[in-house]
Order: C-alpha cells, then structure tokens, then sequence
C-alpha cells in the first residue's frame, strides 16, 4: 500500500520488490533491487527515507523518519523482522537482525553488526564494523556497548543524550511531561488525516 503524505509520495525502482501488504508513505526512495515484505511500514514523517540499492527489509520491520531526522540504509543492508529504525544513518553492508532498534541521530557505520534485540541509543555513533551483541545496548559517542544488566550505567549515559528534548524538544522535568508529549506528537501524527492512497 503507498500513500502521499505531506504533498510526498514515494518514488519506487522498477526492479524493487514491495510486498502487497507493506506500507510505504510519503517522502520514500527505494533503490533498484530491493525487497520489502509483508506488513513492512516505511513511513515519512516529514523527511525523507532513502534505501540504496539491495536493501532487505523484512516482514513487520518499521522505519520512520520523522520531521527532524532523515533515515538513509546504505546499499546491501539488511533490517531484519521486526525491527524499528527511526531517523537513524544506517551505512552500507549492515546487518540489523530480528527486534533491533535503531533510534533518532544514531549513526550505523559501514558492515557493522546489531544483532537480536540489541539496541542502538539515540546520538550513538558505532564506527565501522563493530558489532553489538545479542540484547545488549549501544549507546553514546564515544560508544559503550553495555549489557542490559548494567542499566546505572546505560541509564548515566542515554539521561545525557535526553531523548525528550532531542525527539519532541520537551524538558524531561516537565511536570506533566506525557501530557504535552502525547498532545504534541498526536498533533503531528494526525497530519495522516489527510493522506491519500495511490494504489
């Protein structure tokens, strides 16, 4: 399923594969050779995604760009089942396994490694092939690839790099924090009201 968003619709090559059941929505590039399968979404939320050429992205994966960060996928790289990907730089050769989460400015460089439900921190930068293990977290520039039983520690650094403030420009000491967050983002989300179906 394809949708204009925001007066955006997305540009397909005629040698990609989308799935029937995909959903590709705005401001959407997808390069020669690429498959995208079922129940996949790629969604712009005012700016642009981009897949290089070859790129896999797998059964009910999400990859949102949202109005301040752009998502690229550099050729041959794969976004495994059920990953997300939001507003991230994601190099060429990557491997991005099932229930990986790559968050806003992060930046995935060249053949690098996220494997099964690990996570990469928003603002992380991972330098060329390194890899994240299985459930463990990426987090920060410069990187610390922590366990997840170490939460003081990933909690120290992803408090620094303020998720609220860098995703919705709110204060994380906001008293009613949820209250503007959900208000504001369900404003921004609701721009879909207008969307229109292309196929």
């Amino acid at each position: 399923m394809r949708f204009a968003h925001l007066g955006a619709e997305p540009r397909i090559h005629p040698d990609a594969v989308v799935a029937p059941t995909a959903v590709i929505s705005g401001d959407v590039t997808i390069g020669a050779g690429c498959q995208v399968l079922h129940g996949a979404v790629l969604t712009s939320e005012g700016s642009p995604i981009v897949l290089g050429e070859n790129v896999i992205v797998m059964e009910n994966a999400l990859v949102r760009a949202s109005s301040t960060h752009p998502v690229h996928v550099g050729a041959h790289s794969l976004v495994g089942p059920m990953a997300s990907v939001a507003g991230a730089d994601v190099g060429e050769e990557v491997f991005l396994a099932t229930g990986t989460r790559v968050f806003n400015g992060a930046e995935i460089g060249d053949r690098s490694e996220v494997r099964i439900n690990a996570v990469v921190h928003l603002r992380t930068v991972l330098p060329a092939e390194t890899v994240v293990p299985i459930g463990w977290v990426a987090v920060g520039d410069p990187l610390q690839i922590l366990s997840p039983d170490r939460h003081d520690e990933i909690w120290a650094a992803q408090k620094e790099l303020d998720f609220p403030g860098y995703v919705f420009g709110l204060d994380r000491e906001t008293p009613d924090l949820m209250v503007q967050l959900t208000e504001r983002y369900g404003r921004s989300l609701a721009r879909h009201l207008g969307d229109r179906r292309l196929d």
